[in-house]
């Protein structure tokens, strides 16, 4: 394994090794203004949601490892305390790859990239037209970190109106991720596409007390056939079958491994399915 202590790499090494292993990353599209009116378009890949009431997002401007100079978004958001967070989709990412080149203070990252100027209704800061989704925030602190060569400047928002398009939204008005189609950002060039067989749903143990992998019995969680993945989903129950569950399952299956191995890989079909007290049953089951 290799282990690296910060002090002990360059600022360039440090950047890569973080930006390649803590991906993907969401992209805040940043629209601001400075005091002149001039408008900046630019991406940012330090960025997350911190809170919903307030609703809160945070994304870092930071400073440029090579020289330590600021960016022109975060002198905007010193002068000019709003901006718009628009959120990029496919169809969008390679204008606002564009977008991210360093023009020179006062040219219109919209205009270079191609993108639509839309007028916001809480703040200064144009969105973006063609983005599926943008928040319009208020700037509540701007926090740096560090103050050397690459560091971080925190910029602390406040959503206080979101648009969604309607295209996006499934029938119950929720964001569907499929037709969202959202892009993340990796290390170096590479991105990556929440779409197809990268969307997957987990059963989120908010209301349940799942039994835990350390109550799955020896011979089931030493299994060479079942994953942690299969076990963290097994020790999300939060009770096992009883026999007679077991014995009416088992008769409707007309199947009859020979080993445990076969007893094993029979389970993690049904777990792969989503049918986890079914695989249960066939896992307790004495065959």
């Amino acid at each position: 394994m290799l282990t690296i202590d910060p002090k002990d790499v360059t600022v360039p090494q440090m950047h890569s090794y973080l930006l390649g292993a803590v991906s993907p990353r969401p992209i805040a599209f940043a629209s601001t203004i400075d005091k002149e009116g001039n408008v900046n378009l630019s991406p940012f890949s330090f960025f997350n949601c911190f809170g919903a009431n307030p609703p809160i997002l945070i994304f870092s401007p930071a400073r440029r490892g090579r020289d330590n100079t600021t960016k022109h978004t975060y002198e905007n958001v010193l002068e000019v305390d709003e901006v718009v967070i628009n959120i990029v989709n496919f169809s969008m990412v390679e204008q606002m790859s564009l977008a991210s080149t360093e023009y020179p203070k006062g040219v219109n990252e919209f205009e270079k990239s191609g993108f639509t100027q839309v007028a916001s209704t809480k703040v200064k800061p144009p969105r973006v037209a063609e983005a599926p989704v943008a928040f319009e925030c208020k700037v509540i602190e701007v926090k740096p970190i560090g103050g050397k060569a690459g560091s971080g400047n925190l910029v602390i928002c406040e959503v206080v109106l979101a648009h969604i398009k309607d295209e996006i939204l499934d029938d119950e008005q929720r964001i569907d991720p499929y037709k969202l189609d959202a892009v993340a950002r990796l290390g170096g060039n590479w991105y990556s596409r929440v779409q197809g067989d990268s969307i997957f749903e987990i059963p989120k143990p908010l209301t349940t007390l799942g039994i835990g992998v350390d109550q799955i019995p020896a011979e089931i969680r030493n299994s060479h056939i079942l994953t942690g993945n299969d076990l963290g989903r097994l020790g999300n129950v939060e009770s096992l079958p009883d026999k007679y569950q077991i014995d009416t399952f088992i008769v409707s299956l007309n199947v009859h491994p020979k080993s445990v191995e076969q007893i094993h890989l029979l389970a993690k079909e049904y777990l792969q399915k989503g049918e986890v007290d079914n695989a249960w049953k066939i896992l307790l089951n004495r065959w």
